[in-house]
């Protein structure tokens, strides 16, 4: 490691001044990304913040037909939370499967979504539930905050606060683990609310997580996996590693698409 300046602030807005006062410094919420770059001396900030000690960033609580959850909010929490359990299960479900224990009790929301990473779980859940990612500037709606692998909208000085999710009619989740870090390698949210359908997939797409508007157009007249059935993601543009190759990524989007159909609800 080296030298670098750590602080902690209280507030929201403490954080946001010492981002523009340090434009070289990073944001800490449970530092599963940020530590380990670090260490391979991939990332050399100046100064770190340290968000864990803001007042109310970790929160969940329903305001009318949304579920609002703080950002620092961790995966353990969402998981383990009665009120995403009983307005937005799919959520909870997706939380306790992240990677493992540890990772649960330290990984939060926010940082999950601010670092992009194509192999997370929650790029998908914000996309494929059309969340809203609210921020100490702005409301920017999942379809603009996602650009590209480990690229978002978010300005330099920019902290996301909350994520706010609509509550939907029907929706489900089903992702095919890596076996040791149980990231998916290939993960698909769909859900149904009102007209507005959504099939979200992460893990599989070289520019990071993306909507399937082909599965959504054909679900639009019967939310069922039969109205999928026989339909294909192309392999172009999909990752391709040790672990899987496009073309397999791009068959097991549709599985797991009709996987997450079939258990919707």
């Amino acid at each position: 490691m080296y030298a670098f300046k750590y602080h902690r602030p209280t507030t929201v807005r403490q954080a946001a001044n010492l981002l523009t006062k340090f434009p070289e410094a990073k944001v800490l919420a449970g530092g599963h990304s940020l530590l380990p770059t670090m260490k391979l001396r991939l990332s050399s900030p100046s100064d770190i913040i340290d968000l864990g000690q803001v007042e109310g960033f970790s929160s969940v609580e329903l305001k009318g037909r949304s579920l609002v959850i703080g950002a620092g909010t961790t995966h353990f929490t969402v998981a383990n939370s009665d009120v995403v359990k009983e307005h937005l299960p799919i959520l909870a479900q997706l939380a306790g499967s992240i990677g493992d224990p540890a990772v649960r009790h330290r990984g939060t929301i926010g940082g999950s979504l601010a670092n992009n990473d194509p192999n997370a779980d929650y790029p998908a859940a914000a996309l494929g539930l059309g969340a809203t990612i609210i921020t100490n500037k702005r409301r920017i709606t999942a379809d603009e905050f996602f650009q590209g692998m480990f690229t978002t909208a978010l300005e330099p000085n920019e902290i996301i606060v909350k994520v706010s999710f609509p509550l939907a009619k029907k929706t489900g989740y089903q992702k095919f683990k890596h076996p040791a870090s149980g990231f998916p390698m290939v993960g698909v949210m769909v859900s149904k609310r009102g007209s507005d359908i959504r099939v979200a997939v992460t893990g599989a797409g070289a520019n990071g997580v993306f909507r399937v508007k082909a599965f959504e157009e054909a679900l639009k007249k019967r939310f069922s996996p039969k109205s999928i059935e026989g339909m294909s993601v192309p392999a172009d543009g999909m990752s391709s590693d040790i672990h899987a190759s496009a073309e397999y990524r791009a068959h097991l989007i549709g599985v797991m698409a009709r996987r997450a159909l079939a258990d919707a609800k």
